[in-house]
């Protein structure tokens, strides 16, 4: 069978870590969407997204396809009822579709050639950018148990201070010394080759990735997740990163997403608690105004290349796009767009041949290339976000 993952109607709400990606490339857990679903089906998969998004995130259609919702996590249960579809069915939970089966792409709305299959059971799906942090917790618990089971942990050096040890989980080629590694309120898992170095404070739970390093000194707790090849110091708490991403030193994170391609300079802190105790609103692409997200805790979501220099300060829920630049000292305001260039005292457009020159030289010192078809991905949220660029 063929696997397909579709962008669906969430794709705006997640903005801006969507405007570089599909809906299914987003990292919760231990693992993107994407890889879950992957694990689960012994299979890989491909996307269907946004037309400038193919070229990187191609989509391989095939005479039977089963067509599934990229928003939504896998589980046994859902796994049992997306395999047992049959030609012309879709599997559908109030008025949400989950997946359907067909040999061409369905546009949405009319389902009336299809027979419908109802959902019973608890389904799992990011439906908003604050999601990403505030359901990791689940997403990491089930990805541990999944990718741990009937499977022994690496052993772990002696010089490190254990408590729950059967809850830490580490693979091949990684490295903890000298740290203390609490799992009594979630799992702990190092990836391959990656490093925890000494005098760290970890309290699970925490998923470091394939080749991520926590620097001297870091301190992490519930729920986190440092993506691959990312570098992380200071104190950071529930946030997900999504990859190639550095907060390599002090300062605060909280309660926040990054992208990849990201640097948070040294001694950078954002504020996760209003004063007033209040519930916090945040910026929503979908409807272009600030959105009650029901969370009293949400610190900042940032887009893939934004960075700040040292001692940036971000405000309760701030939203900065793709390719930002933060340097002003002072607090920038809740909303930067994307390809912003400045801070609390203002902001003029930071052009593309400018930010390609620094992705390029970002992105070599982690041996990867900046291929054309990124330069085309970013050109193109470069025109579609002036809208909200007013400099």
């Amino acid at each position: 069978m063929n696997y397909i993952l579709f962008d669906g109607p969430v794709r705006e709400h997640l903005l801006p870590f969507t405007f570089t990606r599909p809906v299914a490339d987003v990292r919760i857990g231990i693992m993107t969407i994407k890889e879950k679903w992957e694990a689960y089906l012994s299979t890989s998969c491909s996307y269907q997204t946004e037309a400038y998004l193919q070229a990187k995130f191609p989509m391989v259609l095939q005479s039977d396809n089963i067509f599934l919702n990229g928003s939504i996590l896998p589980s046994a249960d859902l796994l049992q009822n997306v395999k047992g579809l049959k030609e012309r069915e879709v599997l559908k939970k109030d008025d949400i579709i989950i997946a359907y089966r067909s040999a061409n792409v369905h546009s949405e709305g009319d389902w009336s050639g299809y027979k419908e299959i109802v959902y019973d059971f608890d389904l799992f799906q990011v439906k908003n950018t604050w999601d990403i942090f505030s359901l990791n917790e689940r997403a990491l618990q089930e990805d541990f148990d999944f990718l741990t089971k009937g499977r022994e942990s690496r052993p772990i050096s002696k010089t490190n201070s254990l408590i729950c040890p059967e809850r830490i989980f580490l693979e091949e080629g990684a490295k903890v010394e000298y740290s203390i590694l609490n799992a009594t309120d979630g799992p702990i898992y190092v990836g391959k080759n990656a490093e925890i170095w000494e005098g760290s404070l970890i309290r699970g739970g925490l998923a470091l990735c394939d080749h991520a390093i926590v620097k001297m000194g870091g301190k992490l707790y519930g729920a986190t997740t440092i993506g691959p090849y990312s570098k992380v110091c200071g104190e950071v708490s529930n946030s997900v990163i999504f990859g190639y991403s550095s907060k390599g030193h002090e300062g605060y994170l909280g309660n926040a997403v990054l992208g990849e391609w990201c640097n948070i300079g040294a001694d950078s802190n954002n504020s996760n608690l209003k004063n007033n105790y209040a519930k916090v609103r945040l910026w929503n692409y979908a409807t272009e105004k600030f959105e009650q997200t029901g969370l009293q805790f949400c610190g900042l979501m940032m887009g893939d290349h934004s960075k700040t220099a040292i001692n940036t300060m971000f405000n309760t829920g701030t939203v900065i796009g793709v390719n930002s630049n933060i340097y002003v000292p002072g607090f920038p305001r809740n909303f930067v767009p994307s390809f912003s260039w400045g801070g609390a005292s203002g902001f003029s457009t930071y052009m593309p041949n400018k930010a390609f020159e620094a992705a390029k030289v970002m992105m070599a010192r982690r041996g990867v290339e900046f291929t054309d078809a990124d330069a085309d991905i970013l050109n193109h949220v470069f025109e579609i976000t002036k809208k909200w660029r007013n400099y």
